[in-house]
């Protein structure tokens, strides 16, 4: 699959962007594992017209995590102009627009999902983005606002008519968030119309080896996204990879695991600082696999979760380490 001259291969597995997930740390972890491409946590048009200094961080990328795209919201078109060439110059292979965030701080306010209950204000956006700049654009969007709008098969042409060079839905409604399953059956129908001549990328509960495969076999999009089944969870990537070349999982052992997870906690604090650092890490200790269905772990996970300082949580998994997975119990 090609986003103008990169080249990411035959069935590319991709970073999701997601707020307060994919920093840098994670995103390099997660090119290390496997994942072909990478995403930058949402960038806030307007704050970075105004230079807010954590908004500006978002752009950082470095060589190793490449080839990485940088994603952009907003509401209006000068601020998405303005944003698109700040980000430009950070080098990005992609500026990716982001019409898909479904929660209300995002889309209540007109950006992300929001752009879905105005259609000619997106397109206008999408238009002139793409003229902005030079490197790649792309849209990242949903199937429509709810129920009775799921109107992704016809404005998929007209992003396409926008000049957009790859397209990714997530397969569900703005009004459904993430609950229910992802309905990937017109996402294939965005693929199948041969009107269509740009990659599709689809994305929503992609969350085994196994089931990324059926989706490609199913649906024959070009590329999928990895969101939600990567927090807590980078090595993914890698069992993905494995299984697709292979048919076969490979064995990733808890050791191997842990060693992640304490990256991730000390990139996390080196990165920030100790006390926000251990805040931003631990929804990736709330949501990984390591320490699921292992009996009365609850103590532990609770611990583990209110941790403050580096040593303590430290501590807390050099205990889980050597006390507990390796006679875990797990819950039948």
């Amino acid at each position: 699959m090609k986003i103008g001259n990169i080249d990411l291969g035959e069935r590319p597995v991709m970073l999701a962007p997601m707020e307060d997930v994919t920093d840098q740390s994670f995103r390099q972890i997660c090119r290390e594992q496997g994942a072909d491409m990478v995403y930058t946590e949402f960038v806030s048009a307007d704050a970075l017209v105004r230079s807010i200094n954590s908004t500006l961080r978002k752009l950082v990328i470095s060589t190793t995590e490449r080839p990485a795209a940088i994603q952009i919201y907003g509401r209006d078109v000068d601020s998405m102009v303005e944003a698109a060439r700040i980000a430009q110059e950070a080098h990005p292979e992609v500026i990716d627009i982001n019409f898909g965030c479904p929660v209300k701080k995002v889309a209540g306010k007109g950006a992300g999902a929001g752009m879905l209950r105005n259609i000619p204000l997106m397109l206008d956006i999408t238009r002139a983005v793409v003229k902005a700049v030079d490197v790649p654009v792309t849209v990242k969007t949903r199937l429509g606002w709810d129920h009775n709008s799921k109107i992704i098969v016809e404005l998929a042409e007209q992003l396409q008519d926008c000049g957009i060079q790859a397209l990714s839905i997530h397969g569900r409604t703005r009004s459904q968030l993430y609950s229910g399953e992802a309905d990937w059956t017109l996402i294939g129908e965005v693929k199948n119309n041969p009107r269509m001549t740009i990659p599709i990328i689809g994305n929503g509960d992609v969350t085994t080896p196994q089931r990324l495969v059926e989706y490609y076999d199913r649906y024959g999009v070009d590329g999928i996204m990895v969101g939600r089944a990567s927090i807590g969870a980078p090595w993914i990537f890698g069992e993905m990879k494995h299984y697709m070349a292979t048919g076969e999982m490979p064995v990733i052992t808890d050791a191997e695991k842990m060693a992640l997870v304490r990256r991730q906690i000390e990139e996390s604090i080196d990165r920030i600082d100790e006390y926000r650092g251990i805040l931003h890490i631990r929804r990736h200790l709330a949501a990984t696999p390591l320490f699921k269905g292992i009996r009365d772990f609850r103590p532990t996970r609770i611990a583990m979760l209110q941790a403050a300082t580096r040593s303590e949580l430290l501590n807390i998994l050099n205990h889980v380490e050597r006390d507990i997975l390796p006679y875990r119990d797990i819950k039948q």
